[in-house]
């Protein structure tokens, strides 16, 4: 009898050293809990199809599909055969499976009427979708009277046919085989879970869970595995995020109450319109916060032009007023010169104190980037350091040593997505006790997201947009499929610049030269051209489609005063196209600029089009955003372009965009560099259980704030948010 195996136990003594040293190199599975813990993507069932039509190319699939035909042809470059095998899902979806070289024995085995399960990569040719020499395991002779399934694919033999996450090297059937024999002799660790929550939740215990999941007798068993399972992800972040809310609750922080009379006083007096309602409202929480003696930790999310930088503003003001200083950090030069520039023209005399003409207990405004000249930047980090400057606006080179504060209040951190979590928190680190901190974002959040991610941060939603916003039309351009629509794109555009007005045109890339943050890499792994360049593109159209017109270029390889100077051009009326990357994403507002043209816009994720987009239609013109793509239609990246040009909604496309996304990202698994440990659970279809958890979670911690009488489940939990991630999340 083989010696029982726990979580720990490592994978070679299972299942050998050279499977083992595969799943580690390409699956990252080095123990037996890692490989329970590795749970099937999907489930296939004998009898019901998988739906070949609705597979993109370019994706790794495993289908289960029935062999069709069979046909052996020479191949035109070289000596031999090549042996094409058509299969289908019985739905009308067919795939073609190409075997190169002369293989006698697979035409023999891969006979017409055989089920099987084929794994590789899409591939189309010839308007065709193929995988090339996929892998495969046959699940017996077919027909009525299907043969008995061999020991190699016994996994197979049941209703429910578990399909993994898998790697070229190792397909879905060996993960599933090796599945097997760990579960054979696994010993699941003791349930952490309180037996009040299981009981009040009806969850079925760890163990049940863990092996159902695998093998499950039944579609209710399944559910219920899976259940539990998600249960526990969710129990697991809510129980981090509530405990770090209560210990904040007991941090000290300086209070930083409005002062009557001061600067903010000043400000909203010579403010030339009025706040809208929700301005005034969420100005009102965030006036609270910063009074209190414990942290503001608090998210502002609102759609583009929402009026979340005027919000921001008041705050700051705030705390000058109390002796204080505010720092905004931005994630692009050109954002951060943008934000200057405003806030110095909102201001007035309020913010330029020590020159002539400036208004009485005003402060000063400075800019720190890393473009800076060294005369200037000494004379900058002096007025910060003395405290002269009350309001310090920079990019990440806020963060460099030799930036210091005299008395840093409030970090108001732009577009907190564009950051990594060490940055936004080394600015943090730079005040004496934790500063309060304000969260922007104007990528609309969904409620399961901010109540999984944000957990322990107040959240604040703009909802209206600010009298004078025009409305935006969006349509997708067919490019490969109606050519002509393009023509008719570049001939509006045209008539736009003929109106008076400006444009942009938006590519995913700059161009030669080495990868930059704001662009894809130029040749994806599908054999796909690469994605166009502003470089590139910005020639072809002055000397095509838009002869004549005044053309300008922005990316961000340009050095920092040639950036400046061209978007000074543009808002100045000077130029009458833009052809630019993302770097306009964010905080770039002319008025005047009416339509935007994004090329390769399957390239850009859903946020991304909503974002850019919204730099159009800011004045009192009706803004026009065409997504032009060469996606085919019914492709998943149609799809998503079409949702986008259907609603201007911003919650509506956060939802889809999540439906999209790797949810596990949310937590942080590209910025920290680790595996998503949101394994099971759907930000988007589980809120019901996210909330249930989120409750308990509330009861459990207020009874017992660092779980002593609970180890067991303290232990889980800093398993499935390790120490990192947990970071993450306290960072926010």
């Amino acid at each position: 009898m083989s010696e029982p195996a726990t979580v720990d136990t490592p994978l070679k003594k299972l299942v050998g050293d050279k499977t083992a040293k595969a799943l580690a190199t390409h699956l990252d599975l080095h123990t037996a809990g890692d490989l329970v813990y590795h749970f099937p993507r999907r489930y296939d069932e004998r009898g019901e199809h998988t739906d070949i039509r609705s597979l993109d190319v370019g994706e790794q699939v495993t289908v289960l599909a029935q062999v069709q035909r069979t046909a052996v042809r020479p191949m035109r470059q070289r000596r031999g055969n090549l042996l094409e095998v058509t299969v289908g899902d019985g739905s009308g979806g067919v795939l073609t499976l190409t075997f190169f070289g002369n293989q006698a024995w697979r035409e023999r085995e891969l006979r017409p009427g055989r089920w099987g399960l084929f794994a590789g990569k899409v591939t189309e040719f010839r308007g065709k979708r193929q995988l090339n020499g996929p892998e495969y395991v046959l699940l017996g002779e077919g027909g009525d009277g299907e043969a008995a399934v061999s020991d190699e694919i016994e996994e197979f033999a049941g209703a429910l046919i578990p399909v993994y996450p898998a790697a070229a090297a190792v397909p879905t059937w060996v993960i599933a085989r090796c599945v097997r024999v760990v579960l054979d002799t696994f010993t699941p660790p003791d349930d952490p879970l309180p037996g009040t929550v299981r009981a009040s939740r009806k969850l079925v215990g760890l163990g049940t869970a863990l092996t159902e999941i695998h093998r499950p007798s039944s579609k209710e068993e399944l559910h219920r595995a899976r259940r539990r399972l998600k249960w526990d992800e969710a129990f697991a972040v809510q129980l981090t995020l509530v405990q770090r809310k209560h210990r904040a609750a007991d941090w000290p922080a300086r209070p930083r109450p409005a002062r009557s009379g001061g600067l903010l006083d000043a400000f909203d007096a010579r403010l030339p319109y009025e706040l809208t309602a929700g301005q005034r409202d969420v100005g009102v929480e965030i006036a609270a916060d910063l009074a209190a003696p414990h942290p503001m930790h608090r998210l502002l999310q609102g759609e583009v032009g929402s009026g979340k930088t005027v919000v921001a503003l008041r705050a700051m003001l705030q705390v000058v007023d109390a002796g204080g200083q505010a720092a905004l950090l931005a994630p692009t030069e050109v954002l951060a010169a943008q934000h200057y520039r405003g806030m110095l023209d909102l201001l007035g005399p309020l913010g330029r104190a020590g020159e002539l003409g400036s208004a009485e207990h005003a402060t000063r405004v400075e800019l720190v980037t890393g473009s800076l000249g060294a005369a200037a930047r000494r004379r900058a980090l002096g007025e910060v350091a003395s405290g002269a400057a009350g309001i310090v606006l920079g990019t990440h080179a806020l963060l460099y040593e030799g930036v210091d504060f005299a008395d840093l209040g409030l970090v108001v951190v732009d577009e907190q997505h564009r950051f990594g979590v060490e940055q936004r928190d080394a600015l943090r680190s730079k005040a004496d006790q934790p500063p309060h901190v304000l969260v922007m974002t104007a990528t609309p959040i969904p409620r399961t997201v901010a109540m999984t991610v944000y957990g322990d941060l107040e959240v604040s939603t703009l909802s209206q947009l600010p009298r004078g916003r025009s409305p935006i039309a969006s349509h997708v351009v067919p490019a490969a499929e109606k050519p002509a629509y393009l023509d008719r794109a570049w001939r509006r555009l045209r008539e736009e610049v003929t109106a008076g007005h400006q444009a942009y045109v938006v590519c995913p890339r700059i161009g030669e030269g080495p990868a930059s943050d704001e662009e894809p890499p130029p040749v994806d792994d599908n054999g796909r051209r690469p994605p166009l360049a502003v470089t590139e593109v910005a020639p072809l159209l002055a000397e095509g489609p838009l002869h004549g017109l005044r053309i300008g270029v922005l990316h961000g390889r340009l050095p920092a005063d040639e950036k400046d100077a061209v978007m000074r051009s543009f808002a100045a009326g000077d130029l009458d196209v833009l052809v630019a990357t993302t770097v306009i994403e964010v905080g770039v507002d002319v008025p005047n600029a009416t339509v935007m043209i994004v090329l390769d816009a399957d390239r850009f994720g859903v946020s991304q089009l909503h974002q850019l987009r919204g730099r159009v239609g800011r004045g009192s013109a009706a803004g026009l955003c065409l997504l032009v793509s060469e996606a085919a239609e019914g492709s998943s990246a149609r799809e998503r372009l079409d949702a986008v040009a259907s609603t201007s909604d911003g919650f509506k496309l956060a939802e889809l965009d999540l439906e999209q996304r790797r949810e596990g990202d949310v937590l942080g698994a590209t910025q920290s560099g680790h595996r998503s440990h949101l394994r099971l659970l759907s930000l988007r279809r589980d809120t019901e259980l996210i909330r249930d958890a989120r409750a308990e979670a509330i009861t459990l911690v207020e009874d017992d704030p660092e779980l002593t009488r609970n180890p067991a489940l303290a232990a889980s939990v800093a398993a499935l948010v390790d120490e990192d991630r947990a970071e993450y999340l306290e960072k926010g």
